[in-house]
């Protein structure tokens, strides 16, 4: 029998939505046979937007998430894997914070640091924070789109470049130009225990129709793909060195409104899925992570999976089996009700596997 984590106002939110219909935007509804998460997390205090996944290298089972709480006076929270808050990890007094992602490694004082790392948008900063102690090591944050006309930060994905183990972050906004929307930055020791950023290039294409805010890297296979909203997800190459060709588009056609978070499932080196959550119907659509057998740029939607987080702007995925429930590896998504959901990797994937 699947037992949950759950708070009463988590339990009154999963209530209304397995047992009763729940209207969502598009005249599209959510019934009972939507997939269930197996844990909800503690609510936060205003709005959850984004998670991410640490896992902890020596203890799977000890693995982390980090999910951000969005306000003028939010918090970047951290859970265990039972959605407990953990208290004296949860960052607090932060200016809206949106997304946040983590890598692992970051030479700083010659030694290799986890760090976790989130916009804050009403600072026109990113802020980086160690793992798995939470402690700040950005000298009071980094500035972004410095000189720009808009700032405010919103997306983030960080990338290891497989060659030389470099860090890099990968920074969207409420808005910007047709072309070189977002801002790459290459992380570096900055002495005394914090880290410096230097920009690297400006890439990238927007419609103008909405924002972008999502944004995810495949570090294996060197993509970045990012939610350009009411339009579809573009793809790009990691490395800047490899230059700001678009790689591909995957349109928004199917999707009732916002294409919104990404994350990645990866089954092998080349192999895997990309998962898109369709905000406004309560769904994420699956993608080969590979392409098609004649192009590795072309991704035809797989699946759609309903689920019971509802309007997800963000999720995060791993492979990593961490603990009895989570064998096949854990899917988390930012639902309303001010919480997260975890779902069982084979739950989401179901006759795709």
């Amino acid at each position: 029998m699947i037992k949950y984590t759950i708070s009463a106002l988590s339990l009154a939110l999963i209530l209304t939505s397995a047992s009763c219909t729940k209207k969502l935007s598009g005249n599209t509804s959510l019934d009972s046979n939507a997939i269930k998460p197996v844990v909800i997390t503690e609510p936060v205090k205003h709005d959850t937007d984004d998670p991410a996944i640490w896992l902890n290298p020596a203890d799977p089972s000890k693995s982390l998430i980090i999910g951000t709480d969005k306000d003028i006076d939010g918090a970047l929270y951290v859970f265990d894997l039972n959605g407990k808050i953990v208290a004296d990890k949860v960052v607090r007094n932060l200016k809206r914070p949106n997304n946040v992602d983590i890598a692992y490694g970051l030479i700083i004082n010659g030694k290799p640091t986890d760090i976790a790392v989130v916009t804050e948008r009403e600072a026109n900063k990113i802020r980086i924070f160690s793992l798995p102690d939470m402690k700040a090591i950005d000298n009071g944050g980094i500035e972004v789109f410095k000189g720009e006309t808009v700032q405010a930060p919103m997306g983030i994905s960080l990338y290891t470049r497989p060659s030389d183990k470099a860090i890099f972050a990968v920074v969207g906004r409420k808005s910007g130009p047709a072309d070189g929307y977002l801002w790459q930055y290459k992380l570096t020791d900055g002495g005394n225990g914090n880290v410096a950023a230097e920009v690297v290039r400006k890439f990238g294409k927007y419609s103008g129709k909405k924002e972008i805010e999502s944004i995810a890297v495949d570090n294996e296979l060197g993509y970045i793909y990012y939610s350009d909203e009411q339009v579809g997800i573009r793809k790009y190459y990691a490395d800047p060195e490899k230059g700001n060709e678009e790689l591909a588009l995957i349109p928004n056609t199917g999707f009732t409104e916002d294409n919104e978070g990404i994350s990645i499932y990866k089954t092998g080196d080349k192999t895997g899925y990309i998962l898109v959550s369709d905000q406004g119907a309560g769904k994420f659509q699956i993608f080969p992570r590979e392409g098609s057998s004649s192009n590795p740029h072309e991704h035809k939607m797989l699946k759609s999976v309903q689920v019971t987080a509802l309007k997800s702007d963000g999720s995060d995925v791993t492979n990593v089996a961490l603990n009895d429930q989570f064998k096949h590896g854990l899917f988390v998504a930012m639902s309303e009700g001010k919480v997260f959901h975890y779902y069982r990797w084979e739950d989401i994937i179901g006759d795709l596997k």
